[in-house]
């Protein structure tokens, strides 16, 4: 397994050293731009040299974890599998794209992270300890951010939402990743208690940042853990991006997600 390892790593913008961290990592976040399949190859990929003891999917939601590692250990098909997971009704691209992920590590245990909306929809206006409830301040969600923190994530969900959110929403926004973040980083370390490890995550690039996202979170909780985040993106970064490690690829082609805020100008 060290050899695929290392050749996952082959055109990646970090060393060996880079690849011994994935493979000695308690928990690998393998981050992604949703709709880009070329972001689920890879992650394929990684999955298929690390061969974890645990999968976990931001896609999958906590309350089906139970029914989709059942079907996973008895080797159902992807449209049994979609179907059981109601994937299309969660407005996620193609189960077909995220089927090799899953087949790369037929031992696997499986674990599903999303939160209700409803729960999301608390976080939004209620805020994200109250919602999250006993363990909040395991997971940092009893403290506010610091000022710069949170007008730099604000920045980052107005440019997200093509800048089309009333600003006295944002800060709502921000609650619900962090909310997110914490329900992930939860799921992650109980699919970590049930197997010894290790467990990978899939989830969205902006859930695997190393200074706040899932990793900030598991941080806060476990600090002993060794965590090792990548991150798939589409547009080279100008500085160092906050990634353990980072591949970047071509962009998916899809319409323009901000054109029908555009049409209402």
């Amino acid at each position: 397994m060290r050899w695929l390892v290392l050749l996952l790593f082959a055109c990646a913008p970090a060393s060996a050293v880079v690849a011994n961290a994935m493979q000695d990592a308690d928990v690998v976040i393998l981050g992604e731009v949703h709709d880009n399949p070329e972001h689920h190859r890879l992650q394929a990929e990684a999955v298929a040299a690390l061969q974890p003891a645990a999968l976990v999917f931001e896609m999958i939601p906590a309350a089906l974890s139970a029914e989709a590692d059942a079907l996973h250990r008895r080797g159902a098909g992807r449209a049994e599998m979609a179907a059981a997971l109601a994937w299309q009704e969660g407005g996620w691209p193609p189960f077909e794209d995220y089927a090799p992920i899953f087949e790369a590590a037929p031992q696997a245990r499986i674990w599903g992270a999303g939160a209700p909306r409803e729960d999301v929809r608390r976080a939004f206006s209620e805020g994200a300890a109250h919602v999250f409830g006993a363990d909040a301040a395991r997971f940092g969600l009893d403290q506010p951010l610091a000022a710069e923190e949170q007008a730099a994530r604000e920045t980052l969900q107005d440019d997200a939402h093509c800048n089309a959110m009333p600003p006295e929403m944002l800060g709502g926004l921000v609650a619900a990743q962090r909310y997110r973040d914490a329900r992930f980083a939860q799921a992650v370390l109980t699919a970590l208690e049930a197997t010894g490890g290790p467990v990978v995550l899939i989830t969205g690039n902006g859930h695997a940042r190393t200074d706040w996202g899932v990793p900030a979170a598991l941080a806060q909780a476990a600090p002993d853990l060794a965590v090792f985040a990548r991150a798939h993106l589409e547009i080279p970064p100008e500085d160092t991006p906050p990634f353990d490690d980072w591949r970047v690829t071509a962009a998916a082609e899809r319409e323009d997600p901000c054109a029908a805020f555009r049409s209402g100008d």
